[in-house]
This record gives C-alpha cells, structure tokens and sequence, in this order.
C-alpha cells in the first residue's frame, strides 16, 4: 500500500522536529520543508538566531530522521501579506497580529500550495492544537480544538483557517505536553531537544517595534497626555441598550483638555493600548500605560497604575466582513445571539461573553471587564476547547 505524503513545515524547533518523527512513526511518507520567509536584520533583537541558523538545525533534523529536506523562499510574499499589512494597521492607530496572519496567509496558503505540488495530502506544522471531524445532517466538518498542555495552546493563532486549510492540516503535538515533546527529542536525539523556543513576531523574532515600523512610518514629536482616573470615574460605562454598544466598544473619546501634556513621544502610531514601556516618563509612584492613542493629531494617552479604569472595556465589535466562521455550520445570522467563551490575545484565559449579531457585524458583551481590548487584534470564540469562530476588533 502507497504510504500517505506528508509536508511537515520543519522550523528548527523541537516542536516541529518531534512532530516529523511522529508522523514518520505513524507511517506516512515524511518530506521536510524549510520556509524562508524574513532575511532581514533591521529592528530585530534576534541577531544570533537567524534564518540560517534555523535551516541548518532544520537539515540536521530531515537526515537524523531520513527524511527529504526541500527549502521554499516565501519571503517575497510574506512581506506583502503579512508585514506590509502590519505596517498600514500600524499607520492607522491599530495592531494587527502579525502570527494569526501568518499561519492564514502563508503557512495554511502559500506554503500548503507548495506542499501540494511536491504530492503530498497534508501539511503538518508542530502547533499546539488538535483537529477532529464531526458529521452534521451527513457533511463532514473539521474541528479545530485547543492543544491538551494549557501552558502552549496555540490554537488562538489558527483562529482563522477555513475549513479548507484544516481537511490538509494535522498537528502530531497537539495532544502533548512540551515537557513530554522535550522528552520524546532527548530519547531520539534529536539536536533541538534543549533549544529554546523562538519568541517575537512570525519568523521575524523580537524585535525594537518602532525601529521595525521606522523602515515605512516616520517618526514625529508628539504630546503625551495623562488621564486621570478620577475623570473616568465620573464617565461610567454601562450597556443599557444595544444600540449604545458602539460607544462601549470604541476608544473612550478623550479630548486634549481631559489631561494634561506631561511629556512627548516619538508617533503614536508606535505604540498600542496596554503598553508600559517605551514611554520614558517618571515621576509617578506607578507605572503609566497607554489608555488610546490618536494617530490623526498624534496624541497618546495614558493612566497610572494597571488597574486605571482606562484601560477596561466592557465589549468590543467585529465588523460584519471582518467576521469568520472556523465551523461554517454554527454561523450566526442577524438577530441571533449566543453566549461563548473569548479570547482576545494569546494566552490570555477565556472569558464568558454574548454575541449578538446586528446587519452591521458583532456585538460582544463580556461578563467582566476585559483589560486593554485592542483594535485590529483578533477575537477568537469557543465552544468548550473548539475554536468557532474569530474576528478582527474594530
């Protein structure tokens, strides 16, 4: 019998190096492929773990394991879907998620067309997540579910493959802990066992995020303004009709003469809601944090402490076309609403939350308060560990 081909995306990792050895175990024809899709240096803080030194531990692996070892250069498009587009969210006042993008864009898109061409059925990635199948009314559906170890769930990031993309996908660790994953390379020995997992954006790495942006988006002096919390104080937010969810869902509409200029910056279009460092300020007792910013008059605005009133929302919106239905089949229609759980960032645990769909896209309303909600990030939702749907905050 013709064993089943399968492109495994070897990344240098130990992820990715145990997932080829699982699959060759399993008994499918294995091909290893290395995805080259950054070559550049500018504003990263990952000099001594480049791309070379990920296809070379990434060869390494294909021989200990036997494997065919083929290198793809996607960089050239990766810098058109994904980085040319964090550039304009950046411009415009948002933050995009550069790896829920990548994953969509390039590692379920591009490279699984690449994957296809040398034969395969699959394309296998060392993701921390699970699929199953499920048939409803006699169709088959593919689930994306929530990796077993909740330290490295990275299903948060597939949030936005189609059904599509997951009939070709499987994720050999994804019923793993890391721990177990570390233990299965030491007893193969495999080289990547102790090597640390790469952080930072999608095979960028870390990086100075206003050197990165200053490649395309110039820097201009700017005032920082603090709100303090004794004004939000007496702007309480509460949803008592729909229709005024809008305004619970935007940036508080601060003015220049809600606070005052304590400082100045270098772009607002540098910095997102959240964020404590890169603001060079003291004199406060504690931290301050960007509550908004305004890329239009170049204004940030910011509170002191974590806990300042600024930086909660009550729900958030998703625009009708920035909607995505992972289960087609449980698509809401308007007028429909329905209780999820919600992530809005990696990592961060799920929160109980109802949707309600209105002719214009999604309303969310969470149970509590949600800490420094973002525009242009991805809300994901879930049924238990299945991810249903997700979609771009506005």
């Amino acid at each position: 019998m013709t064993k089943e081909k399968v492109v495994i995306g070897l990344s240098g990792g130990v992820d990715s190096s145990v997932a080829a050895y699982l699959l060759k175990e399993q008994g499918y024809d294995v091909i290893g492929v290395f995805m080259i899709n950054w070559k550049e240096n500018t504003g990263t803080l990952t000099a001594g773990c480049t791309w070379e030194d990920d296809v070379t531990f990434a060869e390494m692996i294909a021989k200990k394991l036997d494997i065919p070892f083929h290198v793809v250069d996607l960089s050239d498009f990766y810098r058109k879907r994904v980085v040319d587009y964090m550039f304009s969210e950046y411009e415009k006042g948002r933050t995009p998620n550069p790896d829920v993008l990548c994953n969509r864009e390039i590692k379920f898109d591009l490279f699984m067309d690449k994957a296809m061409e040398l034969g395969a059925k699959y394309v296998a990635t060392g993701h921390y997540c699970r699929r199953d199948t499920l048939e409803v009314d006699g169709k088959t559906y593919y689930r994306l579910l929530a990796g077993t170890d909740p330290n490295k769930d990275q299903s948060y990031f597939l949030c936005q493959l189609n059904q599509q993309q997951l009939s070709k996908a499987l994720f050999p660790v994804g019923h793993l802990l890391k721990p177990e994953v570390r233990e299965i390379a030491r007893q193969q020995g495999l080289i990547t066992a102790e090597r640390k997992d790469s952080q930072g954006i999608c095979f960028v790495g870390k990086v100075d995020l206003p050197v990165f942006l200053q490649q395309q988006l110039a820097a201009k002096k700017g005032n920082v303004i603090e709100i303090p919390a004794s004004f939000m104080s007496k702007k309480k937010e509460v949803a008592v009709l729909l229709e005024n969810f809008i305004r619970l869902c935007s940036a508080f509409p601060y003015k220049p003469w809600n606070g005052k200029v304590i400082g100045e910056h270098n772009g607002a279009h540098f910095y997102t809601i959240g964020q404590r460092k890169g603001l060079d300020i003291g004199g406060f007792k504690e931290p301050l944090f960007v509550l908004a910013t305004d890329v239009i008059r170049n204004i940030i605005y910011v509170g002191e402490g974590k806990e300042h009133p600024g930086l909660f929302r009550k729900g958030l919106f998703i625009p009708k076309d920035d909607l995505h239905w992972v289960r087609p089949d449980l698509a809401m229609v308007e007028g429909d609403e329905h209780e999820f759980l919600f992530r809005i960032r990696y990592r961060q645990p799920l929160e109980k939350a109802t949707m309600y769909m209105k002719t214009d896209g999604a309303y969310v309303l969470f149970d509590d308060e949600q800490r420094g909600i973002t525009s242009g990030q991805f809300a994901a939702w879930y049924l238990e560990d299945e991810v249903i749907g997700s979609g771009v905050i506005f």
